[in-house]
């Protein structure tokens, strides 16, 4: 994009290619439990160093490491999945928590969910006081009759025993710069967690900062419940990435889920086909993690690049 060329409106993507390539990894099941994460899914515009590329597998790493230890002490696959989000939430490397991208206001506006996959289920959206959201989203499964709350505020958070932060933790200068390009880097990640434990129950969770620009309360996937967040104990939890629009309209995550219990179909081929499906085909780029009750692991993208990392019998890893 030149200078001379009008960016698209504010709250949409250049969509520029049709119908990309799925990368996806297989993990089969190992051992009593299984974990993988992600940080995103999208384009990337230059190359990362080799010290970002080194610094981000590190946090990916201790993001896995986190819910492992959850789970090698016989803890739950959604403790597990909090436990790991949390630490990428704290990390300013990824969108979500510190390091989120910017409204055109020039805030950081939260989104997360968990899913338990007995269908508990909590969320937050446009949430501007949670020091951490996944952590706020719990709550709401677990404190609250209700599933989805608009920005909880601070004596509710406190209530809640979560702790809270102003916008100076959330806001970073690499989002302001990229505020300031606007689409030069726009950014549309997302963390989340996925996990199988000991008792063959699964759990997901996911949070992010939104899109790089997007419109003060506009709400994405994350915390839509089988959008981009889902799990259920008969087939599958799930956590996407990308661009939330797409999965929103197409119910992605609940989608893969169906696939795999009314049509019969594997989880790698069901990966592929919702996100040729809803993605590729619109030429809008993302990515999924998922992992069945029996341990199975599949990390499947459409994009340039996803963080990922995974537990394996010999312990984490990472790859950007």
């Amino acid at each position: 994009m030149t200078d001379a060329t009008p960016p698209p409106a504010v709250g949409h993507l250049p969509i520029d290619r049709a119908c990309p390539a799925v990368d996806l990894i297989e993990v089969p099941a190992w051992g009593s439990h299984a974990l993988a994460v992600h940080g995103g899914a999208g384009p990337r515009a230059t190359p990362l160093t080799e010290e970002e590329t080194r610094d981000r597998e590190e946090a990916l790493l201790c993001a896995v490491a986190a819910g492992a230890a959850v789970l090698a002490a016989e803890g739950s696959a959604l403790d597990a999945v909090t436990a790991a989000v949390v630490e990428l939430e704290d990390c300013a490397f990824f969108n979500a928590g510190r390091g989120a991208a910017l409204t055109t206001g020039g805030r950081a506006e939260l989104d997360a969910c968990v899913v338990r996959g007995d269908r508990a289920a909590g969320a937050v959206t446009a949430a501007t006081h949670a020091r951490n959201p996944v952590l706020a989203a719990r709550a709401v499964m677990e404190a609250t009759p209700h599933v989805l709350l608009v920005d909880p505020d601070d004596a509710l958070l406190r209530e809640w025993g979560c702790e809270v932060a102003g916008q100076e933790w959330f806001v970073v200068e690499r989002q302001e710069r990229a505020l300031a390009r606007l689409l030069g880097e726009r950014t549309h990640g997302t963390v989340g967690a996925v996990a199988r434990d000991a008792e063959g129950r699964v759990a997901a969770a996911t949070s992010t900062g939104g899109i790089t620009g997007q419109l003060p309360g506009r709400v994405g996937d994350t915390p839509l419940v089988g959008a981009g967040t889902f799990a259920d104990d008969t087939t599958v939890a799930v956590s996407g990435t990308g661009t939330g629009e797409f999965f929103v309209r197409g119910v992605l995550a609940h989608d893969l889920h169906a696939r795999l219990r009314y049509a019969g179909t594997d989880l790698a081929t069901a990966s592929r086909e919702v996100l040729d499906e809803h993605l590729g085909r619109h030429g809008a780029d993302g990515g999924l993690i998922a992992v069945t009750p029996r341990g199975d692991l599949v990390l499947a993208w459409d994009s340039g690049a996803m963080y990922r990392g995974w537990l394996t019998a010999d312990g984490p890893v990472a790859h950007v």
